[in-house]
C-alpha cells in the first residue's frame, strides 16, 4: 500500500482515535440532547458527526495549503504541533474534564446543542484539526498515505456515530466516571505522541540525528 506498513496504520488510526475521543464524547451528547426527545437522537447524532467529520475533511484538505501559504517550515509546525498536543493531553490527564468544561459552555445555547458544542470542540477539537495536518503533510506523505488517513478519519468518525448512537446503553455502562477515567487514559496516550511530534520536527529541521 504504497509504503504503508500496518505499524503506522495503527499508529496514526490511535492517533486519531485519541484526539476526535468519542467516548469522551459521550457525557456530552448526554448533556446536548437532555431537552430533546429521544426519537429524535439518532438525527441529533447523525448531523453532529457529519459536521465534525466536514470540518476534519476540511483541514485535510486545506490545512498544509494554509502551512506553505504562510510559508512555515513543516518541522517548525510539528514542534509547534507536538506541544500543543502535549498540552491539550495534559488538560485531559490532569484538568478539567473534557466532558465538564463543554457543558458549561453549552449551557447558555442548548438547543445548539448538536454543533455546539458535540461536533465542534467536542468531536472536531482544536487537537484532532492539528493532528490532521500534521499526518497529511504533503511534503511527508503521497497523495495515497493521505487517502488513507482520510480513511482512517472516517472510520474514527464511523466508531463516533456508533457509540452516540448507542449512548442510552453505554450510559448504564459506563457513566460520567468511566467516560472520563478513559478520556485521562487517552491523555497519557496522547501525550506520548505529542513528544514523538516533537522528535520527528527537531529530526526534520536537522537539529537532532534521527535514531533507527
Amino acid at each position: 500500500m504504497d509504503g504503508i506498513s500496518m505499524a503506522q496504520l495503527v499508529r496514526d488510526f490511535v492517533t486519531i482515535f485519541v484526539v476526535v475521543d468519542p467516548i469522551g464524547s459521550l457525557p456530552v451528547f448526554y448533556f446536548a440532547t437532555r431537552a430533546v426527545p429521544e426519537k429524535m437522537h439518532a438525527a441529533f447524532a447523525i448531523r453532529a458527526v457529519v459536521i465534525a467529520t466536514l470540518v476534519l475533511m476540511l483541514f485535510l484538505v486545506a490545512g498544509q495549503l494554509l502551512l506553505d501559504a504562510l510559508g512555515l517550515r513543516f518541522g517548525a509546525f510539528q514542534i509547534a504541533g507536538g506541544i500543543v498536543l502535549f498540552l491539550f493531553a495534559m488538560t485531559m490527564i490532569f484538568g478539567e474534564a473534557k466532558a465538564d468544561a463543554e457543558i458549561e459552555e453549552a449551557k447558555g445555547d442548548p438547543l445548539a446543542g448538536a454543533v455546539f458544542p458535540l461536533a465542534m470542540p467536542s468531536i472536531a477539537s482544536p487537537g484532532a484539526m492539528l493532528a490532521i495536518v500534521v499526518l497529511t503533510d504533503n511534503q511527508t506523505y503521497s497523495v495515497a498515505q493521505q487517502a488513507v488517513t482520510a480513511g482512517l478519519l472516517l472510520g474514527v468518525m464511523a466508531v463516533t456515530l456508533v457509540l452516540l448512537l448507542l449512548a442510552k446503553q453505554l450510559k448504564r455502562v459506563l457513566g460520567s466516571t468511566g467516560a472520563n477515567v478513559i478520556s485521562r487514559v487517552m491523555g497519557l496516550i496522547l501525550a506520548t505522541v505529542a513528544v514523538d511530534a516533537v522528535i520527528g520536527g527537531l529530526e526534520t529541521l536537522g537539529l537532532l540525528k534521527a535514531v533507527a
